[in-house]
C-alpha cells in the first residue's frame, strides 16, 4: 500500500495511457467490488471535441456561486496532477489522493488476476480514484465529469448523470474515433443515456443528425443550439464578451462572460441550457444573480489566458484545427493592432500542418520548438511545414521563451500555443520568470 504521494504517482504513471482492449468491463467490475460509489453522485457529463473544459468551468462557477459543493473531474491538468479532481476549485489533497488510491490499488491487481479484461489504464485508475473520492471521501452536491476521449467507451461513461452535454464535434483523435464527423459524433453521442436529457452545441449537420438519432433511440429530451436555445452577441470589451441568452421559457439580457472569444458564447449557452434543464427537471435551481456573477468570475487556465502585461503574454491550448481557428478569431478580435510573436509546439499525432498554416496567418514571426513529451513533434518537423517568411526553430523551448520575452515590447504580443501539455509547462516557467 502507498505511504507517500511519490509512491502513489509512480504507480499511476507506470500504467498504460490507453487500453489495448476498449470497453467499460474493467471499470464496471472494479466499481461493483468497491460498492458502486459512482451511483451516489449527482453528476453532469460533458463531452464533445472543443469547449468541454470551458463548459465544465462555467458550470462549476455557476453552482459554486449558488452555494453548492461542486466537484470537477477534468483532463489534462495545467499546473498539478491534483487539479484533475477538485471541489470548488480546490485540488484533491495528497492525503486524500493516497487514501483513494489505496482503495483502488488492490482491485487493480485483482481485475488483472481474476478476470480476462486486462490491466486497468492510467485514465481508468484516475477516474476510479475520482469516484472513490467524490462517492466515499468528499461527497458533493454536484459533480461535473469531463469526458477524457470520445464518449461511448470513455472511462467516465459508467455514470448515470442528471444531464449530458455535448459541445461541438470536430475532427480530432481520428486514429481512435474515426475519419468522419459522423463517426466521431457517434462516439461522442455514446454518453447519451436512456431518458436523460442532453444539451448540444454541435453545429455540423452530420453531427447533429447523429446526436438527434441517438437521443431519439434513448428517449432522451434533446436541446439543440439555435433551435431550443440561442445566444445573441452584444459586443466585447476588457470585461469580456456580452450577450443575450434565450430559451422558450427564460430570457437573460446583457450577460457578460469573462472567457474571451465568440466561441465561448456557445460554451456559455451549453452551460446555461444545462442549468435550465436541471432547474426544470431536477429541481436544482439557481438565481439569476448567481449566474451573472459566476459568468463574470469564471476563469479557465491555459485557454486564451493572459499571463503577463509587460510584455503582454497570452497562452492557449488550441490543439486541433477548430480550436486553432477559434484562437485566430479571438486574437484578431482583441489584438488586431499588435505585432504578434508566436512560440509554437505541437504533438505529432495532431494535424499540426493545418494548424500551423492557420496560426501563422496572424504572426509577425514564428518560433517553432518542441518539449520533452513522448508524442511531441520535433522543431525540425514543425519548421519544415511552416510557410512563414520569418520563421526559426529553437529545439530548447525554455531558451526560445527567454529570447522572445526579451525582444517583446509593450506594443507587441507574445502568443504561446499548440498543445495543452506544452502550455502547462510554459505556464510554470512563466510564473518562475515573473518571480525571479
Amino acid at each position: 500500500m502507498f505511504r507517500s504521494i511519490e509512491e502513489t504517482m509512480d504507480w499511476i504513471h507506470q500504467l498504460n495511457k490507453f487500453g489495448i482492449r476498449p470497453g467499460l468491463e474493467r471499470m464496471e467490475w472494479v466499481l461493483r467490488e468497491i460498492g458502486n460509489p459512482e451511483r451516489k453522485l449527482h453528476a453532469i457529463h460533458v463531452g464533445g471535441t472543443n469547449g468541454k473544459g470551458s463548459t465544465v468551468c462555467l458550470l462549476r462557477y455557476i453552482y459554486q456561486e449558488s452555494g453548492l459543493q461542486v466537484g470537477t473531474y477534468i483532463s489534462p491538468y495545467i499546473t498539478s496532477f491534483n487539479e484533475r479532481i477538485m471541489v470548488n476549485g480546490e485540488p484533491i489533497s495528497n492525503g486524500d489522493l493516497i487514501k483513494a488510491a489505496n482503495i483502488v490499488y488492490p482491485l487493480a491487481q485483482r481485475v488483472n488476476r481474476e478476470t480476462d479484461f486486462g490491466n486497468l489504464t492510467e485514465f481508468e485508475v484516475v477516474t476510479l480514484i475520482s469516484f472513490v473520492y467524490f462517492g466515499m471521501i468528499r461527497p458533493c452536491n454536484l459533480v461535473i465529469y469531463e469526458v477524457g476521449l470520445g464518449g461511448r467507451l470513455d472511462s467516465t461513461n459508467v455514470i448515470q448523470p442528471l444531464v449530458s452535454v455535448i459541445t461541438n464535434v470536430a475532427m480530432d483523435h481520428m486514429n481512435l474515433l474515426g475519419d468522419t464527423i459522423k463517426e466521431i459524433a457517434f462516439e461522442k453521442s455514446g454518453i447519451i443515456k436512456q431518458g436523460i436529457g442532453v444539451v448540444t452545441t454541435a453545429e455540423h449537420p452530420d453531427a447533429r443528425a447523429v446526436i438527434r438519432r441517438s437521443a431519439a433511440e434513448k428517449n432522451a429530451k434533446l436541446f439543440v443550439i439555435d433551435e431550443d436555445f440561442t445566444t445573441r452577441p452584444l459586443g466585447y470589451d476588457e470585461a469580456g464578451e456580452h450577450f443575450d441568452f434565450d430559451t422558450k421559457t427564460i430570457h437573460y439580457r446583457n450577460l457578460t462572460i469573462h472567457l474571451r472569444g465568440t466561441h465561448q458564447l456557445n460554451n456559455a449557452s451549453a452551460a446555461l441550457m444545462a442549468v435550465n434543464y436541471l432547474a426544470t427537471y431536477c429541481g436544482i435551481t439557481v438565481q439569476e444573480d448567481a449566474i451573472r456573477s459566476a459568468l463574470k468570475k469564471a476563469a479557465w487556465p491555459g485557454r486564451f489566458e493572459k499571463i503577463m502585461d509587460h510584455p503582454l503574454v497570452i497562452i492557449d491550448g488550441a490543439h486541433n484545427v477548430q480550436g486553432t481557428e477559434a484562437l485566430v478569431q479571438a486574437i484578431q478580435r482583441y489584438y488586431a493592432k499588435k505585432t504578434i510573436h508566436l512560440l509554437y509546439a505541437a504533438l505529432e499525432d495532431k494535424e499540426y500542418k493545418k494548424m500551423i498554416r492557420c496560426i501563422e496567418t496572424i504572426a509577425s514571426d514564428m518560433t517553432l520548438t518542441t518539449f520533452d513529451f513522448p508524442r511531441a513533434a520535433s522543431s525540425d518537423v514543425l519548421f519544415s511545414v511552416s510557410l512563414h517568411p520569418r520563421k526559426r526553430k529553437i529545439a530548447n523551448w525554455k531558451t526560445a521563451l527567454r529570447q522572445l520575452l526579451a525582444q517583446t515590447t509593450d506594443q507587441d504580443l507574445l502568443l504561446i500555443c499548440g498543445s495543452l501539455y506544452f502550455i502547462s509547462r510554459v505556464r510554470v516557467e512563466l510564473n518562475r520568470y515573473m518571480h525571479d
